[in-house]
């Protein structure tokens, strides 16, 4: 039989997920996620969900070589469209882009439930995701940052509250990352405001003019940056 070892990613995202919850991994590919979470006890149960066969097929055979396939639901869907409404606690979607992410969420409106933990891990465009959650309603309750050699990655989890959020634009960028003050979101958010700072030589070098919108923005992530880490 099989045990299942997360990478810092994955285990990241891992840590997001409540005990006893029956969870959802919506996009699985391999069920490696969902076969740890069930083999260590965190979850009873849940559902591997991916939009093609061949990664459900590949999630079919890591629960099979776990031999947990008693305990797992494996669902072809294109987002959450075939996973059955109220048939998970926790609802992971961890690789792929905060737009895509945004999007699955918005048609599943079934989610939009105070006992549903939404856990996201955006691989791209994250600023668009909290955004997203602060305008429909969602109130994000934790983030968290793991680094795998030169990359950085992010993970959040979020509850539907239905109060809707008017926040700062720098929290579309920070969240409630600054809550860990640890090490690693430091580097994250460092990596973060170069690539801002690069994006706005880039637009100055094209001749874009009006760019006081994206020097404000790094400004004020840089400000409270310092009031934590000084």
């Amino acid at each position: 039989m099989s045990r299942i070892k997360l990478d810092s990613r994955l285990s990241m995202v891992a840590s997001l997920v409540r005990e006893g919850s029956v969870t959802a991994d919506i996009g699985t590919d391999h069920a490696y996620l969902l076969c740890y979470l069930i083999q260590n006890n965190i979850c009873p149960e849940g559902i591997a969900a991916d939009l093609r066969k061949g990664p459900l097929d590949n999630a079919r055979q890591t629960v099979i070589d776990c031999g947990i396939s008693d305990k797992v639901e494996l669902i072809l869907s294109d987002g959450l469209q075939n996973v059955p409404e109220n048939s998970a606690d926790d609802i992971v979607m961890a690789g792929m882009g905060g737009i895509l992410i945004s999007e699955i969420i918005e048609k599943a409106k079934w989610v939009y439930n105070e006992k549903i933990n939404i856990i996201a891990q955006p691989m791209t465009h994250a600023e668009v995701l909290r955004r997203f959650f602060c305008e429909n309603g969602f109130r994000i309750r934790k983030e968290k940052t793991a680094t795998d050699g030169k990359r950085f990655y992010v993970a959040l989890s979020a509850v539907y509250t239905g109060e809707k959020y008017n926040m700062p634009e720098s929290y579309y960028y920070l969240g409630e990352l600054l809550e860990n003050r640890d090490e690693i979101t430091r580097k994250y958010i460092d990596k973060l405001i170069f690539t801002l700072e690069k994006k706005l030589a880039a637009q100055k070098s094209a001749g874009v003019e009006d760019m006081e919108f994206l020097e404000k923005l790094i400004d004020e992530i840089k400000m409270k940056v310092t009031e934590v880490y000084g």
